[in-house]
């Protein structure tokens, strides 16, 4: 059994999701981060397998803070908008990728932005699968935000650009 300090910091990504204004974009922000590292390169293949081992590291991790924390979604966990920004960027990596093609900064940007708003606004039903239990709701809803920015950024440079 992690300590809950562990736990916590896991969950919070230290002090990022302490910050008093937006955690939840400062998260987003180090999910870039995390798909510049680790998800540009990868195979499609590699990169569903990158999600699922996050996915399944960020339900166990969120569940077990919110449970010590005694919290419901608070805030200062982080750790699901990390591992959800990577999949907004789904089947645009590699240097031929659209990422590359269309210029790399303003692609994440705007994948960025899309994901904050369905993510701030939950649109599609994705506010109720808050509703499912622990950190699988935690993890989950972001995840559907971002597979909603994956398929609009993909049908704004297919027919805009």
């Amino acid at each position: 059994m992690l300590p809950t300090s562990l736990v916590v910091n896991f969950a919070t990504l230290g002090p990022l999701g302490l910050v008093k204004n937006g955690p939840g974009t400062v998260g987003s922000v180090a999910g870039i981060g995390l798909y510049a590292a680790l998800f540009n390169n990868a195979t499609p293949l590699g990169y569903l397998l990158y999600m699922l081992l996050l996915t399944y590291f960020a339900v166990a991790i969120c569940d077990t803070a919110e449970r010590r924390l005694q919290m419901r979604d608070p805030g200062m966990i982080i750790l699901d908008e990390l591992i959800a920004v990577p999949l907004v960027f789904f089947g645009m990596n590699g240097p031929q990728g659209l990422v590359a093609e269309h210029g790399g900064w303003p692609v994440l940007i705007a994948g960025f932005v899309l994901f904050r708003i369905f993510d701030i606004a939950k649109p599609f039903g994705i506010s109720k699968l808050q509703n499912l239990p622990g950190g699988l709701g935690c993890v989950v809803d972001d995840l559907a935000a971002a597979i909603a920015s994956c398929i609009v950024l993909h049908l704004i440079l297919h027919f805009f650009f």
